[in-house]
């Protein structure tokens, strides 16, 4: 029986993983959120809380959707399994993951109001990065909204730096975790109704999705 496994995207999964605990275990994460003003006890605390959420999707509201066209999406956007296509079932539930997006979301939230940015500074680098996530990402037919997970961190980085160097590593998280959630998943829910998904969750995957890793990337370079 063939494999549903794709070599090279399985490879490639196997080498991320093997990254991301290369960097857990020399303590890049609990810099990160050092930088944030939480200490190493708290940082665990939140990563583990967002681990613990990735699983847990909260149900919103339902979409009427579109059957998607016939024609099998690129093979690059396949992911990690070769699996077929959904079932069209004419709705698609719109949930909210907690790991990977009301814990960051929260976390963002509380930022602003006990580190020196200002809620105007805050919505000026969402916004900006809202749009360029938006701008970024791609709907995949029978999968969701796709988007390279390098462009949000450079650039909520880059847009904190501009905006508010002397507390850029706040702003970036910032900006960074809401940009995303706004321009990637919230902005994009009307193109949902295309893709024939029967769920679709704000906050993608998890944990270690886009927006867990943006905040993290993007403190590390502010």
């Amino acid at each position: 029986m063939r494999s549903p496994f794709a070599p090279v995207p399985l490879l490639i999964f196997i080498a991320l993983i093997l990254l991301l605990l290369s960097i857990v275990q020399v303590g890049a994460i609990t810099i990160a959120f050092d930088k944030l003003g939480l200490s190493a006890s708290s940082a665990i605390a939140l990563l583990m809380a967002s681990l613990i959420g990735s699983g847990i999707n909260l149900p919103l509201f339902t979409l009427r959707t579109e059957e998607p066209p016939r024609d099998i999406f690129p093979l690059l956007s396949r992911g990690l399994l070769r699996v077929p296509p959904l079932p069209f079932t004419g709705t698609t539930l719109i949930t909210l993951n907690v790991g990977g997006g009301l814990i960051p979301g929260a976390f963002s939230l509380y930022l602003v109001v006990h580190t020196p940015i200002t809620a105007m500074e805050a919505l000026l680098a969402t916004a900006l990065l809202a749009g360029i996530s938006y701008a970024a990402s791609r709907p995949i037919a029978n999968i969701g909204i796709g988007m390279p997970v390098l462009i949000a961190p450079l650039c909520a980085a880059l847009i904190a730096i501009l905006i508010n160097p002397e507390h850029s590593a706040p702003l970036a998280y910032v900006c960074g975790t809401l940009g995303v959630l706004l321009g990637a998943d919230i902005l994009r829910l009307n193109d949902i109704r295309l893709m024939g998904v029967p769920t679709a969750s704000i906050g993608g995957a998890g944990t270690f999705d886009g927006i867990f890793i943006t905040g993290v990337i993007a403190v590390l370079l502010a």
